[in-house]
Parts: C-alpha cells; sequence; structure tokens
C-alpha cells in the first residue's frame, strides 16, 4: 500500500518497566465524574449519567514534557485523572467482567482550554475546541494491571508550583472504573489501545507558562509537566 504522503507515526505511551510502549487507538474522556467538581462546574452530580468526550490520540504528550501554552485561550486549566488503557476490546462488556479489558493504569492531564469549553457549552455546541487541542493529553507510564492490580482508591493529587490545587481519593468517583468500560462499550465498539481520562477531582483552575504541574496517584508514576510559552504558529 502506498500514500500521498508519509503517514502520522504511530501514537504510544510508554510502559513502566517495559521496553514496549502502548500504541494509542482512541482517547475517550468522561465528564464530572467526582461530584465536587460537578459541583464547582455548576452541576449536579446526583442527576447524570456518565457522558463521554473524546481528544484525538497523537494529542499524547509524555512525562516531563513541556507543553507550549495553546493558542486562541486565556483560561488553560489542568485536570489530574486516571487512565485506564485498554489491552482488550469488546462491546456491550458487562460490567463484572469489565477489567479483564484491562492492560493498565497511568495518571494523566486532561488539559483543557476553559474559556472556549464555556463558550461552545453555553451555544449548545460540541467541546472539541476547548478539548481536543493539540497536546491536550498529558500522560505518564502506564503501569501494568498484573503488577499494580485495580486500583480503585487511593489518593489523587495535583500541585502547581508545589502548591497543592486537587486532591481526592479514587474511591469518591461517582461512576467506577468497570462501570465506566461497561457503560462505554454500549456506545463504541472498545479496541485495544483504547485510553480512558476517567474525570477529574474538585480543584481545577488555571496555568501560566512557567507554571510546574506535578500530580499522582498511589501506586502510579508522578506526572510532571511544564507549561511553556506560546509556540510560534506555522504559516
Amino acid at each position: 500500500m502506498t500514500f500521498v504522503f508519509l503517514p502520522a507515526p504511530q501514537a504510544g505511551v510508554e510502559i513502566q518497566g517495559s521496553a514496549q510502549r502502548f500504541p494509542v487507538r482512541r482517547i475517550f474522556c468522561v465528564g464530572r465524574n467526582y461530584a465536587a467538581h460537578a459541583r464547582e462546574m455548576g452541576k449536579d452530580p446526583e442527576r447524570e449519567p456518565p457522558f463521554f468526550f473524546t481528544k484525538p490520540a497523537d494529542a499524547i504528550v509524555p512525562n516531563h514534557a513541556t507543553v507550549a501554552y495553546p493558542p486562541r485561550t486565556g483560561n488553560l486549566h489542568h485536570e489530574i485523572e486516571l487512565v485506564v488503557a485498554l489491552g482488550k476490546g469488546g462491546g456491550q462488556i458487562p460490567s463484572a467482567r469489565a477489567l479483564d479489558h484491562v492492560f493498565g493504569y497511568a495518571v494523566g492531564n486532561d488539559l483543557t482550554r476553559r474559556d472556549l469549553q464555556f463558550a461552545a457549552r453555553d451555544l449548545g455546541r460540541p467541546w472539541d475546541t476547548g478539548k481536543a487541542f493539540d497536546y491536550s493529553a498529558v500522560i505518564g507510564a502506564i503501569s501494568p494491571a498484573e503488577k499494580v492490580g485495580h486500583p480503585s482508591r487511593g489518593r489523587i493529587w495535583l500541585n502547581v508550583n508545589e502548591q497543592l490545587r486537587q486532591q481526592a481519593d479514587l474511591s469518591d468517583l461517582i461512576w467506577s472504573v468497570p462501570e465506566i468500560i461497561a457503560e462505554l462499550s454500549t456506545l463504541f465498539e472498545l479496541a485495544p489501545g483504547d485510553l480512558i481520562y476517567t474525570g477529574t477531582p474538585a480543584g481545577v483552575g488555571a496555568v501560566v507558562p512557567g507554571d510546574r504541574l506535578e500530580g499522582g496517584i498511589d501506586g502510579l508514576e508522578t506526572l510532571v509537566t511544564l507549561i511553556g510559552p506560546p509556540a510560534v504558529q506555522s504559516q
């Protein structure tokens, strides 16, 4: 097979303790999956089933990278999250068997152009410009489930310039990992290589160039990101 130009490289994520990499197929994200965060966004967490949005696979950013401050925003937010990496696909997956489909877990940061997200929300439009932009899916190395198990509790936190911004426990998730996988599999035929960002706790806030973000989840690799100056846009 030939192409009119070279295809983009396969997006991948480091695997803890391995020379192999995890090939990323799609990135799904869960909206407002911690009650306190739902409330700070002005929503009632008791009335909403889980909902999803996506990011492109090439939005992946590895650990210890510098992310250029993105264009067309003055309100870039951090959102620390547990990320689920699927090693087995399927549709209509029962919740009781959902964890059998998990390859491993990582710490992620769902970077968000909050001003663009809110503008789209208020007009009833999709969130793509606020969520699915370049370099918006920061992620640390994936820890295989066979080594770390399936975390259902444990501290999740994020510091900006060594000041605590977000802190909660994984047990605070409104929808658990098995429930998320089961629900998502009723909407999509899931596949190996899919990532699921499971939602962020309360305390989201703006970052600016020069900020150092450090976040973690008990038992997983700590995620460190620097926010750099805006990139020079190519013509």
